[in-house]
């Protein structure tokens, strides 16, 4: 049985889809070793080509694209919502305002900087954002995760990133996170992995309600049964599964917007640096 180091962030999105592998429920013939650590340290260590398949934001890809292939599925995308750039309640910003981010490679990174260049930016492990407001360290902060559903409520929303990319580029799907997985991999594992993935996201969306059980009581997730399902809803849905072409599309929007704004490598269509699947069904013909 061969073996691979699963790397995930622990916010509840993440674990849900991954935990159908952890539980057996999927994964016949490879052996997954997970590992849970913040999105913004799953971003760097793909950087240094760390784990065989990782979590990523999208943000970090045109770095990565030569040493890891963009799989297809357990992806995240906003839809009218996203992570959300918030301030204590009445403060006024000035243009160049101290702001709290998530990290230097996350997707709200890059477009944060992108529609507020005079930002004076820190960045931190998500977790510390909101602390870090209300203390005075920074003026803002752009929550992620499940913290855009229990921030303080003496912060407001100064601006959602979902109404930002809609002013930046149109109604398209936020391309948020997504997964990928090593080149140095046997093309014929990648393939069976990546549908493992798929399936995977397929059977815990089937099974919500019995899955997210499991996990509180596991004591794997930060947030009580209510805010789970509503966070699950948001994140972890049918449109987790596999990426469209609406998806695709909004992905090659954002690599274009940070190549033009000299803040990604260039990136052409990002289809051209998936797993080849026809490679399956050429080779067993």
């Amino acid at each position: 049985m061969k073996s691979y180091t699963l790397a995930h962030s622990p916010d509840a999105d993440d674990i849900f889809m991954y935990y159908a592998v952890k539980f057996g429920w999927v994964g016949d013939g490879y052996k997954f070793f997970n590992v849970a650590e913040d999105i913004e340290s799953l971003n760097k260590k793909a950087l240094n080509n760390f784990y065989d398949i990782s979590a990523i934001s999208f943000g970090v890809y045109p770095f990565i694209k030569d040493e890891y292939a963009l799989l297809r599925s357990a992806i995240s995308f906003g839809y009218g919502y996203g992570p959300k750039f918030v301030k204590l309640k009445g403060k006024k910003l000035k243009p160049n305002f101290k702001v709290a981010l998530s990290g230097k490679f996350t997707t709200n990174a890059l477009i944060f900087k992108i529609y507020y260049p005079n930002a004076r930016i820190v960045y931190k492990n998500f977790l510390e954002i909101e602390d870090a407001i209300l203390s005075g360290e920074v003026d803002g902060g752009v929550l992620i995760h499940e913290s855009i559903l229990t921030f303080d409520d003496r912060l407001e929303v100064e601006k959602e990133l979902w109404d930002i990319w809609v002013e930046l580029v149109g109604d398209k799907p936020l391309p948020l996170g997504g997964m990928a997985i090593r080149r140095s991999l046997p093309l014929i594992d990648a393939i069976n992995i990546e549908d493992i993935l798929t399936k995977a996201v397929k059977i815990a969306n089937s099974h919500k309600k019995l899955l997210a059980n499991m996990l509180i009581q596991r004591g794997l997730v930060r947030v009580e049964d209510d805010i789970l399902e509503r966070y699950l809803s948001l994140y972890a849905n049918d449109k987790s599964i596999a990426l469209s072409e609406e998806q695709i599309d909004a992905i090659n929007t954002l690599y274009r917007l940070g190549w033009e704004h000299n803040l990604l490598p260039f990136v052409g269509d990002v289809r051209d640096y998936m797993i080849p699947r026809e490679y399956k069904e050429i080779r067993f013909v």
